[in-house]
């Protein structure tokens, strides 16, 4: 018998991603049906429970390795990018003088999401990348009534909205159709909330969605970037590192589309977005005291 908390997967999707049942419900002809998240994917399903299988020691192990793994590449290919970006900024430095010290500032994050173990694990990421980055654990349904409020408080250049998501019913046979995803409606909507306040793209950037999200619908409310092109699951960390190329990239300069996409974990097929300026500054001088 399985119970909330336990790690999962499903039998008929050849046991592909890890779970964790999160709630067990009753359907109509008095089965157990469990509620289920993915471990470090930001979907969300309901599964008969003979259809799930707890996860073994060793394959819990292994899939803790690989998404270890794959944070650690991603967090390499910032790295690199930042160590050219830096010598670049170097050359420029010298150029303008020698007499005194610049800054960094780059953009701060606003960073709402519906899962609380995701969110504590991109804000952990966050900081490795030195990003400052406020978090708030909010239920999806609950974000376009309470984002508003949050950007007022907080005033971020970024704002991340996510969570889980997910196509239900008979989505896979009408994408247009925003009725056919769990959560993209209140992505949507949350948005659009806060384009009534701050219009501009270059102003606030948006990332917004989650596994499978409307893609479309989302980047039409107002977003920057969004998931998920071609409805794939994305990765926890995705819109940690679309956030962090934002951040990094100087104001008088356009934030490198492939580049962004490219540094997330999942890549093209699971979030894209649309020309926006970075939010990076240099401040100059430098003093002791900061």
């Amino acid at each position: 018998m399985l119970e909330i908390g336990d790690l999962v997967v499903r039998k008929s999707h050849g046991k592909d991603i890890v779970f964790k049942v999160t709630n067990i419900v009753k359907d109509p002809a008095g089965k157990d049906v469990c509620v289920i998240k993915g471990l470090h994917l930001r979907l969300i399903a309901d599964a008969p429970m003979e259809d799930l299988e707890r996860i073994s020691s060793e394959d819990l192990r292994n899939e803790i390795v690989r998404t270890e793994n794959m944070q650690k590449e991603s967090l390499r290919r910032v790295a690199l990018r930042r160590n050219m970006e830096r010598e670049q900024v170097e050359t420029m430095r010298a150029n303008l003088t020698k007499k005194y010290s610049f800054f960094d500032m780059p953009g701060r994050v606003l960073h709402i999401d519906g899962d609380e173990e995701y969110l504590g694990m991109c804000l952990k990421t966050y900081s490795q990348l030195k990003l400052q980055a406020v978090g708030k654990n909010i239920e999806e349904s609950k974000q376009p009534e309470q984002v508003v409020e949050l950007l007022r408080e907080f005033h971020p250049d970024i704002l991340v909205l996510t969570g889980h998501d997910a196509l239900v019913g008979n989505g896979k046979k009408d994408f247009r159709d925003i009725n056919n995803y769990r959560n993209s409606k209140y992505f949507v909507q949350a948005v659009k909330n806060v384009r009534m306040i701050q219009p501009s793209r270059d102003d606030l950037v948006i990332f917004a969605g989650a596994c499978q999200s409307f893609f479309e619908a989302i980047l039409e409310a107002g977003a920057n970037f969004a998931s998920s092109p071609t409805r794939i699951f994305i990765h926890a960390y995705d819109p940690v590192f679309i956030a962090e190329k934002v951040a990094f990239t100087p104001i008088n300069s356009t934030v490198d589309i492939s580049d962004a996409i490219t540094s997330s974990v999942t890549g093209i097929e699971g979030v894209g977005g649309l020309e926006t300026r970075g939010k990076f500054r240099l401040g100059l001088p430098k003093t002791p005291y900061g």
